[in-house]
């Protein structure tokens, strides 16, 4: 089912650039304004330059911040900056890390994965499986830098499952005693690695393994329909040419297994902008369908009390739908479960079994009755930055969520169905510019 394609990459020559810690990013659509120009200011080789350009006054359908990001990208290829690949390879990619908000001496985690191009196939074709709904505004502007560019800048992550872990024991083994390529600590801490693995005949053996196997979206959504898009675009200009795979058919992954011990899923909380009921107007209504446990705070104790609050939140929704409220103004946080009888029977889609789904069904409506209000919402995986934003702005409200479970992501996808916009966070995210795929045709 995943008909996976090795290919030459291009990466940094860091005799030319130097660390690629200095020229990499996180994903762009986690980077806001300040960190748009720090990584701007940081290298002029970054690769922000590219994947999330600045707009400039006077910019036009001929000088735009695509235009202006294609052109680098060429000058970088001339230059040297970046270089291709001589032979087809893929990406052996390791990652090391400790979650948020976990202890210093908690143990170190390892993502583990593979950059590898992969056929794109339609989202209905039973080979690739989506999972969230994807918004209009967000794939416009992906297609504007594809189309300029003609380059996957960031890898999309997709997972596979592997329960014998036969795909990454065979690279493991591959790389065994291997130097890494890139191997540098970025700005969060995390240990990122890769090696290229080019020997054919250990190739052939991943895309056979890989052959049988569907694919999950982790994160990457608007990219993987972005592809699609430019794929058909690119189909109507070739029309009555020559057949067969082309470039713009297959789009740059991280492939990583389900049940790998180094996944990490995370919350993404709700965080309201706009003004909200009193909180016991606010209350009442809640009560109808959740039990309510308040735990009043003072300025004294406002710490332990938001981690006994976060603890009861984490332990209850182990065996509930629960969530964490927080109103600006009000000294109390607040747990909700919601009662046994308005809970989903056991009958019910997986999509509606979420907590994230019951959560912008009975919750946010309440808070948000207005679609203006509801598109005002922002989001976090950070708990305490959730609560201070709800607390201190610029917030007004947070909303907290227990995480999404693997399982239940694949469960939804599988159905057919689509979660919620922002409904999971799975980390570490892939950084951009380590490997990028730059078509030919």
């Amino acid at each position: 089912m995943a008909h996976i394609i090795p290919f030459r990459g291009t990466l940094y020559d860091q005799a030319t650039v130097g660390s690629v810690r200095e020229v990499v990013a996180p994903p762009y659509d986690i980077i806001d304004a300040a960190g748009q120009k720090a990584l701007h200011d940081r290298h002029s080789h970054n690769i922000i330059r590219l994947e999330l350009g600045t707009d400039k006054p006077g910019d036009s359908t001929g000088d735009n911040r695509y235009t202006r990001a294609a052109a680098a990208l060429r000058e970088w290829l001339k230059t040297g900056a970046m270089k291709r690949d001589a032979q087809p390879a893929l990406y052996y990619h390791t990652i090391e890390y400790r979650p948020p908000d976990s202890a210093a001496d908690a143990p170190v985690k390892v993502l583990r994965g593979f950059l590898v191009t992969t056929k794109l196939e339609p989202l209905d074709s039973g080979h690739i499986y989506p999972h969230e709904n994807t918004r209009a505004a967000a794939k416009t502007d992906r297609l504007n830098l594809l189309e300029a560019c003609r380059a996957n800048l960031s890898p999309i992550w997709l997972l596979y499952s592997d329960p014998q872990n036969a795909v990454l024991d065979l690279l493991e083994n591959t790389v065994k005693g291997v130097p890494a390529r890139i191997d540098f600590r970025d700005d969060e801490g995390c240990r990122q690695q890769l090696w290229a693995v080019t020997d054919p005949a250990v190739l052939k053996q991943v895309v056979d393994l890989m052959e049988s196997k569907p694919l999950f979206i982790a994160d990457g959504h608007h990219r993987y329909e972005t592809a699609l898009n430019y794929q058909r675009a690119r189909r109507q200009q070739a029309s009555g040419t020559s057949s067969g795979l082309h470039p713009y058919d297959s789009v740059l992954m991280l492939l990583a297994p389900l049940e790998d011990p180094g996944l990490t899923v995370l919350p993404t909380h709700r965080v309201t902008t706009t003004p909200l009921p009193p909180y016991e107007r606010l209350k009442s209504q809640l009560s109808e369908k959740f039990a309510l446990k308040e735990f009043p705070f003072t300025r004294n104790d406002k710490s332990a009390v938001r981690a006994q609050f976060i603890e009861s939140l984490r332990n209850l929704g182990r065996t509930a739908p629960t969530f964490g409220l927080s109103v600006r103004g009000l000294a109390s946080y607040v747990v909700l479960t919601l009662l046994p009888a308005h809970r989903p029977d056991s009958g019910a889609s997986p999509r509606t079994k979420l907590d994230v789904s019951l959560l912008q069904q009975l919750v946010v409506p309440v808070l948000c009755p207005t679609q203006q209000e509801q598109e005002a919402i922002v989001y976090t995986k950070d708990d305490a930055e959730a609560l201070d934003w709800a607390q201190d702005g610029p917030g007004t409200g947070a909303l907290l969520l227990n995480a999404t479970k693997v399982s239940e992501v694949q469960a939804v996808a599988v159905a057919g169905e689509r979660m919620p916009h922002k409904s999971t966070y799975f980390y570490p995210k892939p950084l951009t510019g380590l490997v990028i795929n730059v078509m030919e045709g």
